[in-house]
């Protein structure tokens, strides 16, 4: 059984930075892609980051510059530093992977729960 679990959200001032985690259990996490996605109220799932299986990484326009994504093979975790923050990055965060490389929802097999990310102006 595959989990994924989100964790390091929070409430924070704009400006501020967060590091979001998500742990992996149940696949053999170094063959997957890892994404990030948020979804904020009223709005479509969007895509944020992701890492292939051999660490290149790609970024959606809107973060690119302020959110870096990782991984750790060995400890089977994703990560998701986001820095500067803005308002308009308020959403749950939700983690995914993916055999392949992809910006799409659609194309990711799992998902994690979601990690709630509020930023203040």
């Amino acid at each position: 059984q595959v989990q994924l679990t989100e964790s390091g959200g929070g409430f924070v001032q704009a400006g501020g930075s967060l590091r979001l985690s998500c742990a992996a259990s149940g696949l053999s996490f170094s063959n997957y892609a890892m994404a990030w996605f948020r979804q904020a109220p009223g709005l479509e799932r969007e895509f944020v980051a992701v890492i292939s299986r051999t660490s290149s990484t790609y970024y959606a326009d809107s973060v690119n510059g302020r959110f870096t994504i990782s991984r750790d093979n060995a400890k089977n975790t994703v990560y998701l530093q986001v820095n500067s923050l803005k308002p308009e990055d308020t959403a749950v965060y939700y983690c995914a992977a993916a055999p392949g490389t992809s910006r799409t929802k659609d194309h990711y097999n799992y998902w994690g729960q979601g990690t709630q990310v509020t930023v203040s102006s």
